[in-house]
């Protein structure tokens, strides 16, 4: 066990954001049509995570015209590019499906506020933006090395 241990551990993504159940995120993922990649973004509400390790989910779920729409992202997974806290939730359940029945404004989660949260949630995406940049350089650096070789 400790070797599958040891072979997930080198698939964390590093700098991966943490963020809680309930809040409303943006996540920006890598699509790649053909050879062209380019960032979509999806918002939404996160409303579930699942599993340990390098198998850890998150769900987020939006509404897009009128339909709900509920997307499972891998946590560590390379195509992530960043994600960005919209505003934080304030839940009392670790899983939000209840939401799923919920129409209109029954379906909306409570904002937490204050000064201190407010500026929590700058730090976590200022954390968030330059973790991404980094990865970003170190990814055209190694195309760079590639297209060289």
């Amino acid at each position: 066990m400790d070797l599958i241990k040891a072979i997930e551990e080198t698939q964390k993504r590093p700098g991966a954001q943490d963020f809680n159940i309930g809040d409303t995120v943006k996540v920006y993922f890598k699509i790649v049509e053909g050879k062209t990649e380019r960032i979509q973004i999806y918002e939404g509400i996160v409303i579930c995570k699942k599993n340990e390790g390098a198998r850890r989910t998150f769900t987020v779920r939006k509404i897009s015209y009128g339909v709900g729409v509920e997307r499972v992202f891998p946590y560590n997974s390379p195509r992530i590019v960043k994600v960005d806290i919209v505003k934080p939730g304030k839940v009392r359940r670790a899983k939000l499906y209840y939401l799923r029945d919920k129409i209109g404004k029954d379906a909306k989660v409570k904002t937490r506020v204050g000064a201190k949260v407010s500026a929590e949630i700058a730090a976590r995406n200022a954390r968030a933006a330059e973790a991404a940049a980094a990865n970003e350089a170190a990814a055209k650096a190694a195309a760079a090395a590639s297209t060289e070789a």
